[in-house]
This record gives structure tokens, sequence and C-alpha cells, in this order.
């Protein structure tokens, strides 16, 4: 069930200076404590003078629920909705913000926080809300397949299973980063599928087989896999960027982890990269497929239709005294 807590400013009297922040707090997600967090938050968002209002969720079930009606609550009052969380948290905050259209702010807990990272938030709880109360909405980019919105990547084939075996790790080991490389490790030595497919880009289509079909909407992590510069360059702005693997055994398919671990995943043979607004997937043999967006797996009924989507999400950015290094 949700656990809902009181407005923190109820009564306050309205302010043009003050914002109405609708904060979604998944605790679930990262190695933070959820009561901390929001004492944190709370302390940091109320000497500011805005106006807050707390959800925390008592199942993961509950977040999808949660993120549209806080994101309905921001709306309609001119507000915020504030994800606290990691990607997959962001991602169902992003679909309720874009869907209702009201801006998103950023409150980053997960694993890797590609989507903080890219635009200068800061990953620390603190500084992130300090960051927050001063920021300013801006539009960005956001990625399709079939209708469901990804932020940072979305993908078939052997990721979407890396993602599964993670989580299984994570449940055993704990939620940190190396744990997350012994699962992709595990992964690679039991995968031997490989996917047929059809893809239509440009008006052209070819056939191929693969292990994994990676498509990526944030530009910080399409750079420091080392993928291309032109392909880099234009992600995020009207295009995504497209990845595809040849046929390989698993020790090429730890070799090229490794490449992409040290920024030089573009210049290898087993690897295709290209740019693009629009691909269409048919993958032969399959009615359902495995599909992965922002570290969550989805099950969907080929064909596939990956885009940049034509409407932008309003994300609160960091001002340049707040705004931290992009690494």
């Amino acid at each position: 069930m949700l656990a809902e807590l009181s407005p923190s400013a109820a009564g306050a009297p309205a302010s043009s200076a003050r914002r109405q922040l609708h904060v979604v707090i998944n605790a679930g997600s990262g190695q933070h404590d959820a009561q901390q967090t929001q004492a944190v938050l709370e302390e940091v968002f109320q000497a500011a003078g805005h106006v807050t209002q707390f959800v925390r969720l008592g199942h993961p079930a509950d977040l999808a629920a949660a993120c549209e009606r806080a994101a309905a609550q921001a709306a309609a009052g001119g507000g915020v909705l504030v994800a606290v969380g990691g990607d997959g948290t962001i991602n169902m905050a992003a679909a309720a913000a874009l869907g209702h259209g009201c801006a998103l702010g950023v409150i980053p807990q997960g694993t890797f926080n590609y989507l903080a990272r890219d635009h200068g938030i800061p990953l620390d709880a603190e500084a992130a809300a300090r960051a927050l109360v001063r920021a300013r909405p801006q539009p960005v980019q956001v990625g399709l397949v079939n209708d469901h919105l990804f932020l940072v990547n979305a993908s078939l084939g052997l990721y979407p299973q890396v993602l599964q075996d993670r989580e299984a790790f994570k449940s055993r080991l704990g939620r940190r980063r190396w744990v997350a490389l012994l699962a992709a490790v595990a992964t690679v030595f039991r995968w031997h599928r490989r996917l047929r497919l059809e893809i239509e880009l440009d008006g052209e289509r070819t056939m191929l087989t693969t292990t994994t079909l990676f498509v990526g909407n944030n530009r910080l992590q399409v750079e420091q896999v080392g993928l291309e510069e032109e392909v880099a360059q234009r992600t995020g702005r009207g295009r995504l960027a497209g990845v595809v693997t040849r046929p390989v055994g698993a020790w090429t398919l730890l070799w090229l982890a490794v490449r992409g671990a040290l920024g030089r995943l573009g210049d290898v043979d087993q690897v295709q990269t290209f740019s693009f607004h629009e691909l269409r997937v048919r993958v032969l043999g399959a009615r359902r497929v495995k599909v992965a967006t922002d570290g969550e797996v989805l099950l969907m009924a080929p064909p596939l239709r990956f885009a940049a989507a034509a409407r932008r999400l309003l994300l609160m950015v960091p001002g340049p005294e707040d705004r931290v290094p992009r690494e």
C-alpha cells in the first residue's frame, strides 16, 4: 500500500517563489534509507519555502500508480513531480510527467544514474535537493519502443537477460557495481541464443543475426562506451544510437564488454553502430520478446518500433552553480 504523508508546509500562504513538490520515494532503489532520505529532502525543501508532499512506496507494484497520481497533482497545481530512486523509478515518473505535462525533478539513488550524470545533477541526495530548488525546466529527448518510454536505453537479446540475472545476484549480494559485473559475466557464459532480425532503417530492410540489439538515448553512456563520435554527438538531438553485435562466443563478448568499459567499443569489427530517428524491427520466429527499458524488463509483441519521441520531457536541470561535471 501507499504510505502518504501530510504536506510539510500545509497551510502556508502561497508565494510566486514557491513550488509544489510532489516527491515519490522508491525505498527499493540503491543503498539508501527511505526515512533518512525523506528527512534530508524535507529539511532542504522547507528551508527553501517549497510546499512538499511525500509518497513512500510500501511495495514496488505501487510505483506506477503513485507516479500517475503525483504527476496529476503536480500538473493541476503547476508543481513538479520529484522522483527519488534509480533508473527504473525515474523512467516511470518521467512517463507520468510527460503524460500529464508537468516538470520532473530527480534525486538519483540508483546504481549507474546516467540521466542525472548526463545533466549535471549531483548524486548526493542533499546536494541534489539543493540543486533542485534552484533548477529550471529544460526540454530533453526521450526514446520510445512501441510507445513505451525510455530515457537511457532500450535493448533486446542478451542485455535484458543480463538485467534479470543482475537483480537475482543483487538480492543475494547487495546493490553494488561489482555485483552487476559478476552477474553479467555469469550470464554471458550461459547465453547461447541468437536473434534473427529484419531491420528497416531509412527505407531499407536488412536481415541479420545478432546476440543483442542496443538502442541508446543517453549521450553520456554512448560516449563512455566509445561509440563513433558522429553517433555520440547526434544522440539526444533528435536521434538515437543503435548497436548490434555479430554472432560471437562468450569470450569474445567479454572482450567486447572490456572494450566498452575502456571506451573503445566503436572501432571493432564485431560491432556495428549507427544513428537513427526511427527503427523498425521484426524478430523472426518470436511472438513475444524480452525488451529492457532503463533497467526494467518487459515482454513485447514484435514488430518493435524504436524512435525519438516528438514530445520532450521537461527536466529540472541545475544551474551552473549547482551542476556537477559529467563523468
